[in-house]
């Protein structure tokens, strides 16, 4: 079934919000999730907080195709520090951690709380992230990390909607083919590029070049 094909439910904002703070990885995670949000009428924002994607250049890239993407549809686009600095100083300790561990959950930890902030700043009462539809999360993981940084704020809640329920993520791969997105072969951060790259290694595979365009055709 193809989008066009697709009937798509209409989406409301729990708890009578009406504006949403969403929280966007990259431009392949977030497309399903923002023609989603635009097809039921919803009033959202996407926020850019990603201070783990390594190196600079993969971040950049990853930064402007979502931000073209969000510009194509006319929709609003905040782009947030990237203090890897900050980052590095919050995962230290954890650097063998295996992916969607203890590391993971202070990643998205950081990376909502930052969200949230800004939302309660801005007149928002939702948010909501795109990490939950990557088959590299913990859609749980990322939803407990999403609720605790909500809770900070009194009035505020995060959206827990499953984007992965009815054909979402398969959606996903054809908006990406449609649109010729940029394809990351990796989660984002150096331990998962390092990780990524030992597991090819082993298996006599090419290494992942970070920025090296991946046609999803």
């Amino acid at each position: 079934m193809t989008t066009t094909e697709f009937k798509r439910p209409k989406l409301t904002l729990p708890d009578g919000a009406s504006k949403l703070l969403l929280h966007t990885c990259c431009a392949p995670c977030s497309s399903e999730v923002i023609e989603a949000l635009l097809a039921s009428g919803i009033d959202f924002t996407i926020f850019f907080y990603n201070p783990n994607i390594h190196p600079q250049q993969e971040y950049l890239i990853r930064k402007e195709e979502n931000k073209r993407f969000a510009e194509q549809h006319g929709v609003p686009f905040i782009d947030a520090d990237y203090d890897v600095d900050n980052w590095f100083a919050r995962v230290k300790g954890m650097e063998w951690e295996p992916e969607r561990g203890a590391r993971c959950t202070v990643c998205f930890d950081m990376r909502l709380e930052r969200t949230a902030l800004y939302a309660a700043g801005h007149g928002f009462g939702a948010i909501c992230s795109s990490l939950g539809i990557s088959r590299w999360k913990n859609f749980e993981q990322v939803c407990d990390c999403g609720q605790r940084a909500a809770a900070r704020h009194p009035g505020m809640f995060y959206w827990t909607h499953n984007w992965r329920k009815q054909g979402g993520s398969a959606r996903t791969v054809e908006i990406c083919k449609r649109e010729q997105f940029y394809q990351q072969e990796y989660c984002g951060c150096a331990y998962s590029l390092r990780d990524a790259n030992a597991y090819r290694k082993s298996q006599g595979k090419a290494l992942i070049k970070p920025g090296k365009f991946i046609s999803v055709i």
